[in-house]
């Protein structure tokens, strides 16, 4: 295994405790790297009927009251900023 895919899987792997510890069992990720978004949906196909964006640019999905998705504009400038929502 090449040095790159090595630091792909580790930090895919230092994720793991975060994923096992948040409600949602299925979990979609999606990078639009020419708009800087990461999309995260926890519902294919989801259909959002409200929304709620935060100071630092997440928007929150909801379907019937239950987050269906959290969008993260700006993604790449988050790479080292943690923030609580």
């Amino acid at each position: 295994m090449a040095a790159a895919e090595i630091d792909s899987v580790e930090k895919i792997a230092a994720l793991v405790p975060h994923l096992l510890g948040i409600p949602q069992k299925k979990i979609w990720v999606d990078y639009d790297q020419l708009a800087d978004v990461l999309y995260v949906n926890f519902k294919k196909p989801s259909h959002a009927d409200d929304s709620d964006i935060t100071d630092d640019d997440v928007i929150v999905r909801y379907e019937k009251g239950k987050i269906v998705g959290i969008t993260f504009l700006n993604a790449s400038k988050r790479q080292k900023q943690i923030k609580p929502l």
